[in-house]
């Protein structure tokens, strides 16, 4: 019997339930800005509602920002048992990439990262192979990106996280060198172009739409994908950590107007910011095999797809139409294909993916008071 195409409300994600949670938080942590004026410092307001938040202290912009991995551990688990490998280095580079790749998105250059391990219960960390491998990814993507570890919490939460299971968390600290590198969206406007760095794959976001899909493969997650590959181990490649390019942007002199991580939501964080603009994609980058075939063997439209994974796009840059051969050629360098995928128009506050016949306006995204 054929079933129901899946969605990510199928899967336990509902974004019109947790969206609302966010905007009740942002008003209330608003509320707080004011507090640290007692010790000279304030906030960037513009930061609110971005991807990371930045305060100035003694003159120096600082800005932070905490994120998960989410159920991707689940996946390793599962993998490791069809490869033999337990995969907790990748997972660690997707853990950071979460952190990293927010905080560079308001022109940020990172210094430090916190990890956060709670595990189930102390047996976990007995597992020798699993603690080495998360160990040597942590160290190994705070190596590409420049930053220190700093240290970290790693609590066993009997009774909060299942026997055996881990969840991964990642805080990270950074410096806007200077208000030329801001990249809060001030200078976004008509005619900006779009460029789209390529994705590996799922990245951390769509995880539990494809643990479910898992479900109803008779293969799970040995399912072929076609490429040569399975479906698990295809999964698992690890999250792009677009910090170099950044960087190297940077002292070539381009500075994106805007960033946004293409993570929850998918394509729609193209009108993340809050002016009202249209986002016209008139190219689209390669799809990753393994996400044409979660969009196929789930039975996802276009439009819930490109809603909802990132679809071949992990970050976008929003620049002068004159740098975009620099961002190009920059990104393909550090091994990161890029597409000039479009550009901003004057109009409603939208994005319009037009190879597709696809729309989204300011209704489907709901990320900001």
């Amino acid at each position: 019997m054929t079933q129901p195409p899946l969605d990510y409300a199928a899967a336990g994600v509902d974004y019109t339930k947790i969206d609302g949670l966010k905007l009740l938080a942002q008003r209330s942590a608003a509320a707080t800005a004011s507090n640290p004026s007692i010790h000279g410092v304030r906030e960037l307001p513009a930061s609110r509602g971005e991807s990371a938040y930045i305060m100035e202290v003694g003159g120096q912009l600082i800005a932070s920002i905490t994120e998960c991995l989410g159920t991707k551990a689940l996946v390793a688990d599962d993998v490791r048992r069809i490869t033999g490998r337990t995969h907790y280095d990748s997972i660690a580079q997707d853990t950071i990439a979460m952190a990293v790749n927010d905080l560079i998105s308001v022109g940020a250059t990172p210094l430090s990262v916190h990890a956060y391990w709670s595990a189930g219960s102390s047996e976990w960390f007995s597992d020798v192979p699993r603690m080495q491998d998360l160990v040597r990814g942590w160290q190994a993507a705070c190596d590409i990106c420049n930053v220190s570890w700093g240290g970290g919490e790693t609590p066993a939460l009997n009774g909060v996280v299942q026997p055996d299971r881990i969840d991964l968390a990642a805080s990270a600290v950074g410096i806007v060198k200077s208000r030329e590198r801001l990249t809060l969206g001030d200078a976004l406007n008509v005619g900006d172009a779009i460029v789209l760095l390529a994705s590996s794959g799922i990245h951390a976001n769509g995880i539990s739409l494809a643990r479910k899909l898992a479900e109803r493969l008779p293969q799970g997650y040995a399912t072929p994908i076609g490429d040569g590959r399975l479906f698990g181990p295809a999964l698992l490649d690890p999250t792009v950590l677009y910090v170099p390019i950044m960087e190297k942007l940077a002292e070539s002199g381009v500075v994106p107007h805007y960033c946004a991580n293409v993570t929850g939501h998918g394509w729609r964080k193209l009108m993340r910011h809050s002016k009202a603009l249209t986002y016209r994609i008139h190219t689209l980058p390669p799809v990753p095999p393994v996400l044409s075939f979660i969009q196929r063997e789930s039975g996802m439209d276009a439009r819930e797809a490109y809603g909802t994974l990132n679809m071949g796009a992990g970050f976008a840059l929003f620049v002068a139409p004159n740098q975009v051969d620099d961002v190009i050629r920059v990104s393909a360098a550090l091994g990161v294909p890029a597409t000039h995928a479009g550009i901003v128009e004057a109009g409603d506050k939208r994005v319009v993916i037009e190879p597709l016949g696809i729309e989204y306006g300011a209704q489907d995204l709901h990320l900001r008071v």
